[in-house]
């Protein structure tokens, strides 16, 4: 793919995004031939597979699929010039003690100028191993930062009950109820109150889900301060400091950086 591109000598950057990018459908100028934008963005959402640290940027790029122009094609090069400079990076897993689920859920609310659609992002780890992320847009319009929140734990909430179930025909029994961490304390406070909050009338459906999972004990709602949210990589551009912490704490890093993850 770095060959195909002519970037496998480029200059590598420390992020795949960078932390002011707020790149819209219309900036920059048509490509006169699309098709190898389309090629490349497809190919890496297949590196997202293995790479956690790159899906929100992936996410970005591959919705200017349609009509791509030079300014996303250079947000694509950059995508391809951290990887270059990580080539040797992968998720590092370890033995944990813990047979347990964790999730970290986090929205962007109304990000996207283009729509104002916000993205949901979540992880579940294993003990202390990632097995699940995501970094997708939502299909409507939230109204609000809690609602944007609110329908990003709904998404982890589903996630991590299929791990469960999957779990249980392997037949590893989980050592203690999932944890989901977010980091809006009104999308917390919602998920444990039995009375509809005005604000969520339009996530109605989502709402009774989680509550229903809370309330059954099936899982674990807690809010975690947003310095620790670790699903911010997968919702946002970052600062390079941020950035590296939150791909240390994904467990995404070189043979000779193990230590740090």
């Amino acid at each position: 793919m770095l060959k195909r591109s002519g970037l496998s000598n480029a200059k590598s950057v420390h992020t795949p995004m960078v932390s002011s990018s707020h790149v819209s459908k219309d900036d920059g100028d048509l490509l006169s031939y699309p098709t190898e934008y389309r090629s490349l963005a497809g190919a890496l959402q297949y590196v997202v597979i293995t790479r956690p640290d790159i899906a929100y940027a992936v996410n970005r790029v591959c919705q200017f699929m349609h009509n791509p122009t030079t300014v996303h094609m250079g947000a694509l090069k950059r995508i391809l010039r951290y990887l270059a400079g990580t080539l040797d990076f992968g998720i590092m897993f370890r033995r944990s003690g813990s047979l347990s689920l964790v999730g970290f859920s986090d929205a962007n609310w109304g990000l996207d100028f283009d729509d104002r659609r916000s993205t949901s992002g979540y992880c579940v780890f294993f003990g202390s191993n990632p097995v699940s992320w995501s970094s997708k847009k939502q299909q409507v319009v939230s109204r609000s930062t809690a609602e944007a929140e609110y329908r990003s734990l709904a998404a982890v909430t589903s996630d991590v009950m299929w791990l469960l179930s999957l779990l249980q025909e392997l037949h590893v029994k989980s050592s203690a109820p999932p944890n989901i961490w977010c980091d809006s304390s009104s999308a917390v406070a919602v998920a444990a109150n039995p009375v509809l909050h005005s604000k969520f009338k339009h996530v109605e459906l989502d709402l009774f889900f989680v509550r229903e999972k809370v309330a059954d004990g099936s899982v674990v709602v807690g809010e975690v301060p947003a310095s620790d949210q670790v699903a911010d990589v997968l919702t946002k551009p970052l600062s390079v400091g941020s950035f590296t912490r939150f791909r240390n704490f994904l467990r995404v890093c070189s043979e000779k950086e193990m230590d740090a993850c």
